[in-house]
């Protein structure tokens, strides 16, 4: 196996870098947390350096990359800035439209996108009685005699909602029981009449938006769907693998910048006489989150090149997630120990990013529900 990047891969991680030191300093991460959002000079930088760009299709005006790279440039990004962006959630939502949407829709996705280098498409999938359980979604779509539909219901969890001029939304074909599995996917403009959104607060992630969304008689017409009449939640389970990948790249990128606040103020820190680092019981803190990191890293890295050769990783995607992101939550929470009564304060990073990482088990499907996928393949390959 070979460990070493292409010398276009640590180009692309250079750049990160020196993005992340020229706008990401401590106070601005500081005054972004505040103020709920990315300053417009950030996303138009981000968008300028092609970053925002990585992963799409060319014929959109992407730069293709394989998903080991992606998964690279993701994990290197929180790490150099230490906070949650909205990029990376905001690039997938461009992704499904690119790959799954015609090319009138894709240029309209697109286009959006090199106005601003803003968010431009917000994925509107849970419901307040349908978190993991997809089949109980009541949101839904009925044709009327004119050709057009209209949709009712509501959406929550929205990450990036009331901040996208669209949003892709998944919604039942003609009727909401329990036993309809036929869901369409729809390109939505937000400012469409009849479609509302309230904020939702939540305790991390204070640069990313998060909604619930209303569909109050909503007109859509056909040019609106994505992809098949029926085929709208099999259309989304394509990019889950990926999706699962880019939150553990997340973070793992994170938990590591803990890492580095972490030990480095072990190294700093005196108490009875000598640095706290020689503490056996800190030593032995330190040592449990570099092995998680390791370990996270490399599940990480070996998932994305399976990917890349066109393997399921189904299991391997759902471990990863469940592993990675408890992991990195509890190499925040360490790095926070270490910092004592210091790390409970906001002088420094580690409790928010703490808070960030813990959203991240959510993220993409709970650790229990990937529990649920994983074990019931597990069994299957061990059986005699």
């Amino acid at each position: 196996m070979d460990f070493n990047l292409t010398v276009d891969q640590e180009l692309l991680l250079e750049s990160i870098d020196e993005f992340a030191e020229r706008y990401f300093d401590e106070e601005t991460v500081n005054a972004m947390y505040d103020n709920h959002g990315i300053p417009d000079e950030i996303g138009e930088a981000y968008r300028d350096a092609g970053f925002a760009f990585m992963g799409l299709p060319e014929e959109v005006g992407g730069i293709p990359c394989d998903k080991l790279t992606l998964g690279l440039m993701t994990e290197r990004l929180y790490h150099a800035t230490g906070c949650m962006t909205p990029f990376m959630t905001a690039m997938l939502a461009v992704a499904d439209v690119a790959e799954f949407g015609t090319p009138e829709q894709a240029e309209l996705i697109v286009e959006q996108y090199n106005k601003s280098g803003r968010p431009v498409a917000s994925l509107a999938l849970s419901e307040p009685g349908a978190g993991s359980d997809n089949k109980a979604m009541s949101t839904y779509t009925k044709r009327q005699e004119d050709g057009t539909y209209i949709l009712n219901g509501q959406k929550t969890w929205v990450t990036n909602g009331g901040n996208t001029p669209y949003m892709l939304i998944i919604a039942k074909d003609e009727h909401p029981a329990h036993a309809n599995e036929s869901m369409s996917l729809w390109l939505v403009p937000t400012d469409i009449e009849g479609l509302s959104t309230a904020p939702l607060e939540k305790i991390g992630q204070q640069i990313i938006p998060f909604v619930d969304v209303f569909f109050d008689e909503v007109r859509l017409t056909e040019d609106m769907r994505i992809g098949k009449e029926g085929e709208g939640f099999l259309l989304l389970m394509k990019n889950f693998e990926i999706e699962r990948c880019l939150v553990v790249a997340q973070s793992l990128g994170l938990a590591q910048a803990c890492m580095d606040d972490a030990a480095a103020y072990a190294n700093e820190r005196y108490a009875f006489g000598k640095p706290i680092g020689w503490n056996p019981m800190i030593q032995d803190m330190l040592a449990e989150m570099e092995t998680i990191l390791e370990n996270s890293r490399n599940m990480l890295y070996k998932t994305l090149w399976q990917l890349d050769q066109g393997q399921s990783v189904r299991v391997e995607a759902a471990l990863l997630k469940r592993y990675a992101t408890v992991g990195c939550t509890k190499v925040a929470d360490m790095a926070l120990e270490i910092f004592a009564a210091l790390g409970y304060t906001t002088a420094t990073r580690v409790g928010r990013i703490w808070t960030d990482l813990r959203g991240n088990q959510l993220a993409g499907g709970t650790v229990e529900i990937m529990s649920y996928i994983a074990g019931r393949q597990i069994l299957k390959n061990y059986a005699k």
